[in-house]
């Protein structure tokens, strides 16, 4: 079950570049794997390693600055390319809560929700406000509020984005599409106890 969002208060990892597709977020050769365990280790692997697997010291994710944000800002159309749901396991396991960009690609989108990340989508004048933020302090913190649906800029400003009730309610509650289903599950045998034929 993924884990419950409600608000979280973090570091930011910029990563301001359009189109990044999923075939970055996790190379193929890792879609072997069944199991989110270590999944994080192999993100954007081909941007974050030498060919000897040594990490590239000036990837964004191996700046020491980037360990433990939870946060990752993203450029235009993030999570283009193949449907994978690796991508978001991979996210999530380096330990990211949130993707904040102008637009997502809808299948990582949807993924994302069933795997408690949270897609972010802001308006170019407020990515652009943020990405001047950032320009200015590297090493920025946000805050998200998940219930309020807002993003908190440092100088108070609060941005609202926009997400579906479902999905938002499954990831405050901590629970996918099965698990809310069972949540019914009183109401679901009363159900079929009324229903049944004598």
């Amino acid at each position: 079950m993924p884990t419950k969002f409600t608000k979280i208060t973090s570091r930011v990892v910029n990563l301001p570049l359009n189109n990044i597709d999923t075939d970055q977020i996790i190379p193929a050769r890792f879609l072997k794997a069944t199991d989110k365990s270590g999944m994080g280790a192999n993100l954007f692997a081909d941007w974050r390693y030498l060919p000897d697997g040594s990490p590239k010291p000036d990837f964004v994710l191996n700046q020491p600055e980037s360990q433990g944000a939870s946060i990752l800002v993203a450029g235009d159309n993030f999570g283009c390319g193949s449907s994978r749901e690796h991508a978001p396991w991979a996210l999530t396991g380096f330990g990211f809560r949130a993707v904040i960009s102008t637009s997502f690609a809808d299948i990582f989108k949807n993924n994302s929700f069933k795997n408690g990340l949270l897609p972010v989508v802001i308006d170019s004048a407020a990515y652009q406000t943020l990405q001047d933020y950032l320009a200015e302090v590297p090493s920025l913190e946000l805050n998200i509020d998940l219930a309020s649906q807002s993003v908190m800029f440092p100088t108070g400003q609060s941005v609202f984005f926009p997400i579906d009730s479902f999905s938002k309610a499954c990831l405050l509650n901590g629970t996918d599409e099965l698990g809310y289903i069972l949540s019914f599950d009183r109401q679901i045998s009363k159900f079929e106890q009324e229903a049944a034929p004598y």
